[in-house]
């Protein structure tokens, strides 16, 4: 099972991407496609792309909090366990 730093790092790469490719699409529609095309299925390709990218974004956030939490968890419990100095 990966752990959350991957999950990050994975989300986290894919988000951008999606993001950088909603705005790809949304500069291809706007300046190369004819005025006689219509215009629905770019929206809806672009904002999908977005809405994606976004959400992978924000899931990649919350997988780098949770790997945070556990690394200072694993910590905590290091210096628990260590015998103390008399």
């Amino acid at each position: 099972m990966a752990s959350h730093s991957d999950k990050f790092l994975t989300k986290l790469l894919f988000g951008f991407a999606a993001v950088i490719a909603s705005v790809f699409v949304i500069v291809y529609a706007c300046f190369e496609r004819t005025k006689e095309d219509e215009w629905y299925g770019w929206g809806l390709v672009a904002s999908t792309l977005l809405c994606t990218g976004l959400y992978l974004l924000l899931s990649a956030f919350v997988h780098k909090v949770k790997s945070d939490f556990s690394r200072r968890q694993k910590s905590k419990e290091q210096q628990r366990t260590k015998p103390g100095i008399e």
